[in-house]
């Protein structure tokens, strides 16, 4: 097929490698035209994946156009908060026969859409069988050395998701079917959330006690919340619930991890992010969680103290009393 991913990250830039190692046309675009062209030259994206050859093959492109044109498969790796304004760019290309996949774990802010409603939102005449996406515990880094990694690809199209999977499966790189495509998407998402609440547990140094609560009673929440917002219970027992939690919560990988640690070692949030090249989705989908959580009156005790510690920058030792001594409930 003729894929095009945008969005030249890591993990655009290790899944046109994925998707290229599976025989397709890869187009890579950087919205960047400097960096496009270093890219292109080089063939090292030396900031967001270092250390990983891009192949000659893969076509390195700073125009949009060339990108989203006669393609039958585009992947949108751009972070979700700036998903909307690329779609923007696209309303005049006709998607009839190309599937647009979402590989981005975020909720916009202003609309707390998914990225899979915000395509919907932007190209009005897309039909629900052309969207899908693309979610698991998988960092760039690992999948670009061919460590073998497992994701679920989701569209209500049971057809298209299974289009998604065929064009990603390798040897190294399995991916599973499902229509769920809410549930896979908040799984992704809301746990970059908890993924900062088990870095703050890491920087205040509370032990792996509080960490195994932290992303247990997490997955809880993910659950209540998607549920009540439609999605299938089964879904967060799965990749994109509890296997995204494990890999976030617990790998030197993960960007959301780390900032959590920072907080928790008692740096400013601001001090974090500016130092750092890539972006923790988990800082700004914390806002949008709770105010999903709150739109759909489901209890996100973890969700609210992350949004605190880091919006309301209220400490995180005083948090994790407070998330402590809650009324006693049951667990289930």
């Amino acid at each position: 097929m003729r894929i095009s991913v945008l969005g030249a990250g890591g993990w655009g830039t290790a899944l046109s490698i994925v998707l290229h190692n599976n025989g397709h046309d890869v187009t890579l675009w950087e919205y960047k035209k400097a960096y496009a062209k270093s890219l292109s030259k080089t063939r090292f994206n030396k900031i967001y994946l270092p250390g990983i050859k891009i192949p000659k093959e893969i076509e390195v492109t700073h125009s949009l156009e060339d990108a989203v044109e006669n393609m039958h498969m585009i992947i949108l790796a751009v972070p979700s908060q700036f998903v909307r304004s690329v779609l923007q760019k696209m309303k005049k290309v006709d998607f009839t026969d190309t599937i647009l996949v979402s590989v981005a774990k975020g909720i916009e802010t202003e609309t707390l859409l998914t990225v899979s409603l915000i395509i919907k939102d932007v190209l009005k005449n897309i039909r629900d069988e052309n969207i899908g996406v693309l979610s698991g515990p998988s960092h760039a880094e690992e999948v670009a050395k061919k460590i073998p990694t497992a994701v679920v690809a989701a569209s209500k199209s049971i057809n298209t998701a299974e289009q998604i999977q065929a064009a990603f499966m390798t040897s190294y790189f399995r991916v599973y079917s499902s229509t769920d495509i809410i549930g896979v998407e908040l799984g992704g998402a809301l746990k970059n959330v908890i993924a900062i609440g088990a870095g703050i547990v890491d920087g205040a140094k509370f032990g792996d006690n509080t960490k195994a609560a932290i992303m247990t009673r997490g997955v809880a929440e993910i659950s209540r919340l998607g549920i009540e917002l439609g999605a299938r219970p089964e879904t967060f027992s799965g990749l994109s619930g509890i296997g995204d939690v494990i890999v976030t919560c617990m790998s030197r990988h993960s960007r959301n991890r780390y900032v959590g640690e920072q907080i928790g070692k008692g740096k400013k949030l601001k001090d974090i992010l500016k130092s750092m090249n890539m972006v923790a989705e988990g800082v700004v989908t914390a806002k949008s969680a709770r105010d999903l959580a709150i739109q759909a009156k489901v209890d996100t005790p973890i969700i609210e103290a992350v949004y605190k510690t880091l919006h309301e920058n209220r400490d995180p030792q005083k948090m994790t009393y407070e998330l402590m001594t809650r009324d006693m409930k049951s667990e289930h």
